[in-house]
């Protein structure tokens, strides 16, 4: 009875966020909306290798969808923290659910070109630029109690990657068996689903800043100028953002390098893309379980050094079943590694200022892709994809070890 009460206790605090009516609505919104997503990258890697037989355009295309996070995320930060967080991500949820609709709508009448899936891409990455600091300020005021915002941002991880786990299984389905259109159109449906979560939340603390007669350079500048003056919270913007470059890079190669070197088909690309999903799910699932331990720095330690190391293996493998297993290792230590800096981050940082410390963080997560993106693709058509991740994961492991030598009061944080 005694261990049926712990186990009990401590599935309640994994998922103590749900107990809030806000955080449940956002959280079954997004899980269905990126899905969604998921669904829409696999097909869209697809069919962009399959129009192009290119490395370098599969890079290309990942750069016009995150490049103008380098022009906007910065702005967008500031915009946040003067405006209510829950408009503002209604309004980029409508521009990319339209961006989506029309993307399927050119893939139906068979007239999609190459230059207009970059357009496209390019037009959700502004709007992307505009939510993801909106929606990453927008967490501490879904949980009633400061207590469980780490369990919230754990969750959140958890919410991405139960779509993620969803998302490229049910895309490779769809995509081998129904086509591409029906990604882009199953995804631009699924935005509704978070438009109807917002518009049903009661937030009162969601007004923004008081009015402000500063310039928007000032403001961002105050942002800068907190990330910079914070040791800890600088070094982690560096990881991430070296971690983005040079590790992550290897999903921008993956529909070539399932084609190329594992030989499998579309189906197979899916099952790829959802090991890494199963494994980030087990890696939320571990740091919504561990919350309330204090030794972030020895957790995020953890997930920095797997992560590359993973992909070293993966790389090193031409068996279909290791590389799964090898990028569901790379998926759960990547998720430590990220929802702990997020956590630390978040946690860190004051209200006021939350957003525009949010925008920095998320400008090297998601700004850094293009360069990645360009890195990887360039160096496989230089050699091949095999090369190009385990030069990238080399760089990633090598910042990461100088972080835990050079910077110990990482490693030593205490939340």
């Amino acid at each position: 009875m005694t261990v049926r009460f712990a186990a009990a206790g401590r599935m309640s605090a994994t998922f103590a966020s749900l107990r809030y009516p806000n955080y449940r609505r956002w959280f079954i919104g997004q899980v269905l909306s990126l899905a969604g997503t998921w669904m829409q990258s696999v097909a869209q890697g697809w069919l962009v290798y399959q129009m192009t037989g290119s490395t370098l355009a599969l890079g290309a295309i990942t750069a016009a969808g995150t490049l103008p996070t380098l022009f906007f995320m910065l702005p967008a930060g500031a915009i946040t923290d003067r405006v209510s967080k829950r408009r503002l991500m209604m309004i980029t949820q409508v521009v990319m659910m339209i961006s989506a609709l029309l993307l399927a709508a050119l893939t139906w009448l068979k007239v999609l070109q190459v230059w207009q899936i970059a357009v496209l891409a390019c037009v959700s990455g502004i709007a992307q630029s505009f939510d993801a600091p909106a929606r990453l300020a927008l967490t501490p005021n879904l949980v009633e109690d400061r207590a469980d915002l780490q369990n919230a941002i754990a969750m959140n991880a958890m919410m991405f990657n139960l779509a993620r786990v969803a998302g490229p299984a049910i895309g490779g389905l769809v995509l081998a068996s129904m086509g591409a259109a029906w990604c882009f159109l199953i995804n631009g449906l699924s935005f509704l689903a978070v438009l109807i979560a917002l518009a049903g939340m009661k937030l009162p603390g969601d007004v923004g800043n008081p009015p402000s007669n500063r310039r928007i350079l000032a403001e961002i500048g105050d942002g800068l100028r907190y990330v910079w003056h914070q040791p800890v919270v600088r070094t982690l913007v560096a990881l991430i953002g070296v971690t983005s470059i040079f590790g992550f890079s290897y999903s921008v190669l993956l529909p070539a390098y399932a084609t190329e070197v594992l030989k499998v088909d579309a189906k197979g690309y899916g099952l790829l893309n959802a090991a890494v999903g199963i494994g980030a799910l087990v890696g939320s699932l571990t740091v919504a379980s561990l919350s309330r331990w204090k030794s972030k720095g020895v957790q995020l330690t953890v997930g920095s050094l797997a992560f590359p190391l993973a992909l070293l293996m993966f790389a090193a493998t031409r068996s279909y079943q290791l590389a799964l297993l090898c990028l569901a290792g790379a998926g759960l230590s990547f998720v430590i590694q990220n929802a702990t800096a997020n956590t630390i981050i978040q946690l860190s940082a004051p209200d006021a200022l939350r957003g525009r410390v949010m925008s920095v963080y998320t400008l090297f997560f998601f700004g850094s892709t293009p360069v990645g993106a360009m890195f990887a693709g360039a160096v496989a058509q230089r050699w091949n994809s095999t090369a190009a991740i385990v030069l990238g994961a080399s760089v990633a492991l090598a910042f990461a070890l100088a972080v835990v030598f050079v910077v110990p009061a990482v490693r030593k944080a205490q939340f």
